[in-house]
């Protein structure tokens, strides 16, 4: 038995080395495909598995580009953006971490830093009470601002303090520092941010530049680590704008349109001053302008640009161009006589004048010193109704100036063939026909320069952020009529003021020529009929070389219209304008054509 029994234990020997074998087996072919795996995961990341858990550690965070100043023609500043930081820190991961490790940029190694080390730290550069600063840390709450308007230079310095919890915010910051000194020109910001008016809303693209971003990673106890990813994208700030404003010629002509404005119990009231030579806008004011920094204490009617945005029918102004057209067609000139009754029909239509007078012999040069709406239709009838409305279209009427801002009218040209039996006379002074103030200061620079219409300029230049001026082209001029016709409509307006009705813009030392306009002004409340009237004066100087122009206009201003003058405005900023640019006086003798026949 007992030999039986050590036979059978030799027997089963052989089994269980191998079933040791067996299971040795499966060990290391489950080793090798757990190494295979490592290796494919680790090494050679087959799935992009490291690369995704990468992306899930990394945190970005937006810094803001500066947004480019608004600048005038001599560099100062009308608007201008600063960088800011608000400090914010997640409780949470703030709290519960009572060291942290570091990069120490002097030893460039890693150093363990203690909580309270990190928030004396940060006090210390936010000038902060250390245990104040610790309160504000510690809690449960995700999102919660330690400090604001942090400069940029101590917002890089703690970046690199690597405080868990703590990140930067980036703000812009916009500032106006002169006020309303062209304040509906600037415009301003919505919610600090996005242009909402003015040429911050059109430029606005222009202005903002290109936010960078800082990229770190975070570990799942939503630390940062220390070692890990760091990567800047520096932002690209945004352009200066330069303008051709001049801020002292601008102040000047606010303080002198409000005063009349004032004075007068006027709606409103625009002065444009434009360079004749080069059409730059040097002034361009409106009552009730805007301050950007608090544009809501005005209307908001009042935050626009009316000298670009309001159309009305401009009255006898328009007269300048039913003479230019005259004379260009051959169809008259200063000294051609026409005799003119009290009042004066025609197909109908009976037009008169604002002064009584007899049948008198009238000169063209006197129809607009005088400012006769009875000759002027009578002259005005050698042209075509095509020609009186190709006329108005070829001086700009009709077309919007295109200076930039928002909202420019374009006005109201209607097709001659869609005129009335009396429209196709009024637009010959100035009815039946709209225009904006920059419009007719367009039409008359283009007589003030040899018939050569210039594109009225307000953006000089873009200013890169490294210093580079980028001036922006100025439209083709167009030749309107010829040098001989706008020398000889010159010589009508210089009359005006000299012979004519206009003396009220005479100039001591310098020649000036000028036209006024009246006109009745549409209810805005949807009444039939007129409620008001519109007052301007538009003018240039010196004659002998003309340099500026300014138009002054008053939107129903209170009285007697026909008692109400521009004159004191228009003599006060164009006596500026001209002083700012030492331009020398005039030399020579005025024009002074008869206002009456021979």
């Amino acid at each position: 038995m007992a030999q039986n029994t050590g036979k059978a234990r030799k027997a089963k020997a052989p089994s269980a080395t191998r079933r040791l074998r067996l299971g040795l087996g499966v060990m290391l072919t489950l080793l090798l495909v757990v190494g295979g795996k490592l290796f494919l995961v680790q090494g050679l990341d087959v799935g992009g598995m490291a690369e995704a858990a990468l992306q899930n550690r990394l945190t970005p965070v937006e810094l803001p580009a500066e947004r480019g100043s608004i600048l005038d023609a001599n560099g100062t500043v009308l608007a201008s953006s600063v960088i800011r930081y608000n400090v914010v820190v997640d409780q949470r991961v703030n709290t519960k971490t009572e060291t942290f490790r570091r990069f120490d940029e002097r030893t460039e190694e890693l150093v363990q830093v203690s909580r309270d080390q990190g928030i004396s730290d940060l006090a210390a550069l936010l000038g902060m009470d250390a245990s104040a600063l610790k309160d504000a840390l510690t809690g449960a709450k995700p999102y919660y601002i330690v400090a604001k308007d942090v400069k940029p230079d101590i917002e890089d310095r703690i970046s690199k303090l690597q405080i868990p919890g703590i990140v930067t915010v980036g703000t812009s910051k916009r500032v106006y520092p002169n006020g309303s000194v062209a304040g509906g020109i600037v415009g301003f910001l919505q919610d600090g941010t996005t242009g909402q008016a003015g040429l911050e809303q059109t430029q606005d693209e222009i202005l903002k530049g290109t936010p960078g971003k800082r990229l770190f990673e975070i570990g799942a106890d939503g630390l940062r680590i220390p070692v890990g990813v760091d990567q800047l994208t520096p932002a690209v700030n945004g352009k200066d704008i330069k303008l051709t404003l001049n801020s002292d010629l601008q102040y000047f002509a606010q303080q002198a349109i409000q005063s009349q404005r004032d004075k007068l119990s006027a709606e409103w009231g625009v002065v444009i001053v434009q360079d004749i030579k080069t059409g730059d806008i040097i002034a361009m004011a409106d009552t009730n302008s805007p301050d950007p920094n608090d544009p809501g204490k005005v209307d908001a009617q009042d935050r626009g640009v009316r000298a670009v945005t309001a159309a009305y029918e401009p009255g006898s102004v328009e007269k300048m161009i039913t003479a230019a057209a005259l004379i260009e067609e051959g169809k008259s000139s200063p000294l051609d006589t026409f005799t003119i009754p009290p009042s004066y029909t025609v197909d109908g239509q009976t037009f008169n004048d604002a002064f009584s007078h007899g049948t008198e012999d009238r000169t063209l040069a006197g129809i607009l010193g005088w400012s006769m709406n009875t000759g002027t239709v009578m002259a005005g009838q050698r042209l075509s109704k095509e020609q009186r409305y190709n006329w108005l279209k070829k001086f700009g009427i009709g077309e919007a100036p295109d200076i930039g801002l928002p909202a420019e009218a374009k006005g109201i040209l209607t097709p001659h063939d869609q005129w009335d039996g009396r429209q196709e006379y009024t637009v010959l002074f100035g009815q039946g026909v709209s225009q904006s103030t920059l419009q007719t200061v367009r039409a008359f620079q283009s007589v003030a320069n040899d018939g050569v219409m210039l594109q009225p300029r307000l953006i000089d230049s873009y200013i890169t952020p490294d210093g580079v001026e980028e001036k922006v082209p100025a439209q083709a001029p167009r030749q309107i009529v010829s040098a001989a016709t706008a020398k000889q409509v010159r010589d009508i307006l210089e009359s005006a003021v000299t012979e004519g009705q206009i003396k009220e813009a005479g100039l001591d030392g310098y020649r000036v020529g000028a036209k006024t306009g009246t006109s009745q002004s549409p209810c805005d409340d949807g009444t039939a009929g007129f409620c008001g009237f519109t007052a301007s004066m538009v003018g240039m100087a010196p004659m002998d070389d003309p340099r500026f122009i300014v138009e002054v206009v008053l939107q129903r201003p209170k009285g007697d219209i026909y008692g109400i003058s521009n004159g004191p405005v228009f003599r006060s900023v164009m006596s500026q304008a001209l002083r700012t640019y030492n331009v020398p006086p005039s030399k020579g003798q005025p024009v002074r054509l008869p206002q009456y026949a021979k």
